[in-house]
């Protein structure tokens, strides 16, 4: 299977070097480009991507800001004549900090890396999905966790709330944490406090999850991404 790749860069020339490069790699496939990370916004909101390319000094938004604003972005490679923001870059997750002018056997390492990191997402993902359950410490105890019992999770300080059918446990884990052991195909986040089981929502009312009679908030940063993956294209139209 191919990655999905969209390039940001305000450069043309820079943008038609990396054309060349990613034509020349099997495993890549070109799913757009723009010349500044709002016209890309449009391309990541249309379809499945799984690489970008971006560049950090363009105008209305350099790559750095568009990071920071920006969430659940898939896997980002730097291309930037600018060595100092390498740091930012790692900060902010980034994959690999290119500099250029880059010859292609770096640019293929750090295809590599992203090709290696997609493929190990994918086979964690299927090992979780093969699975039902999770074990986790609570008062003295291992309680295993059926996926299809847990509603949602609240965050509590250094602490979650595992919500289930008919009880709740305390465990000592974070958000982080926690989500990181959690199949994607069934749990989200949803606020910076919350992660739901898809499988359980009941309604959506603007920005308040219904699971059961609990109501649970989606963040604002997080709304537009949440609802395109929770609808996932099965919202009937007329």
């Amino acid at each position: 299977m191919k990655l999905k790749c969209v390039i940001i860069d305000d450069e043309p020339v820079a943008r038609r070097l990396l054309k060349e490069y990613i034509e020349d790699i099997s495993f890549l496939e070109i799913a757009g480009e723009a010349d500044n990370p709002l016209k890309a916004q449009v391309i990541l909101d249309s379809q499945p991507i799984d690489l970008i390319f971006l560049d950090i000094n363009m105008p209305k938004l350099t790559g750095i800001e568009f990071l920071q604003t920006s969430k659940l972005l898939p896997m980002v490679i730097m291309t930037t004549a600018y060595a100092e923001h390498a740091l930012d870059g790692f900060t902010l997750d980034v994959l690999d900090y290119l500099v250029k002018p880059f010859s292609f056997n770096r640019f293929l390492k750090a295809c590599n890396k992203a090709k290696e990191y997609h493929q190990m997402k994918m086979r964690a993902k299927t090992a979780a999905d093969e699975e039902n359950y999770f074990f986790v410490k609570y008062n003295s105890r291992i309680e295993k966790i059926l996926y299809d019992d847990l509603l949602y999770v609240e965050a509590a300080l250094n602490y979650v709330i595992l919500h289930t059918g008919n009880n709740k446990m305390i465990v000592y884990l974070t958000i982080k944490g926690i989500i990181e052991h959690l199949p994607e195909t069934l749990f989200i986040k949803v606020h910076k406090s919350f992660i739901v089981n898809r499988q359980k929502i009941r309604s959506i009312e603007g920005n308040i999850i219904h699971i059961g009679n609990v109501e649970i908030p989606i963040s604002q940063n997080y709304h537009e991404e949440v609802m395109k993956i929770i609808l996932g294209g099965k919202m009937l139209k007329r």
